[in-house]
């Protein structure tokens, strides 16, 4: 039995810091400037200048790294570059397997809204298995809006076509949790599994052990 006695309908889910580790934040970025022997400062400096284009989808990764960096000579390939950069993505396995019973058991909508490049967003997407979680991705880099351009928010309620008071949204930042809790959602601001498996509960979205058997 679905004990969902708030009326929510969907989850809003942030990708980078909720389901998955950043897929290209500044921790990132420094481990594989470091790996590559770069000039971290010198980079860091074309990657601010460039990071919008990229995540709205409006350059593509390997334009990305023309203008970052290979506009120097490296004695290293770019796909090796890129290989390592995917490589530092990885899961958060408890928060996925949770949100996935949590759409089960209540047979929620989920939808992405998140800040992602186009190539980084589709490799993560396959690589965790995040597209047999959502059912749609609002991601920047495709509909070329960026958090915190609240436009962002206004798609994704028009799309899932829920009312702002059947949603909970899940962020790490705390700017874009305030974002969207202007707009009516519910919201909230992730920084553990169990305080935001907690914060869920009060919404009426928990796990019964029995909730399997109770339809039988």
């Amino acid at each position: 039995m679905n004990n969902n006695m708030e009326g929510i309908t969907t989850l809003f889910l942030d990708i980078g810091g909720v389901l998955l580790t950043a897929g290209w934040d500044r921790a990132a970025r420094k481990k594989t400037y470091s790996h590559f022997h770069l000039d971290h400062d010198v980079l860091e400096d074309r990657h601010h200048i460039t990071v919008e284009a990229f995540e709205l989808g409006k350059i593509t990764l390997d334009e990305y790294l023309n203008r970052v960096v290979f506009c120097d000579l490296q004695d290293f390939a770019s796909e090796d570059f890129k290989e390592f950069m995917f490589a530092q993505s990885s899961a958060y396995p408890e928060v996925i397997s949770f949100i996935s019973e949590l759409k089960k058991v209540h047979g929620l909508k989920v939808v992405i809204v998140s800040n992602e490049s186009r190539e980084l967003n589709e490799y993560r997407a396959k690589k965790f298995r995040l597209n047999e979680l959502a059912d749609c991705f609002i991601s920047s880099s495709f509909v070329r809006l960026r958090k915190p351009d609240t436009d962002i928010f206004q798609l994704a309620l028009d799309i899932s076509q829920a009312a702002p008071q059947q949603i909970v949204y899940i962020d790490d930042q705390i700017m874009f949790v305030q974002l969207a809790e202007n707009f009516g959602i519910n919201v909230i601001h992730h920084t553990d599994y169990e305080s935001t498996k907690t914060k869920l509960a009060s919404f009426g979205l928990g796990i019964n052990k029995f909730s399997h058997n109770e339809t039988r």
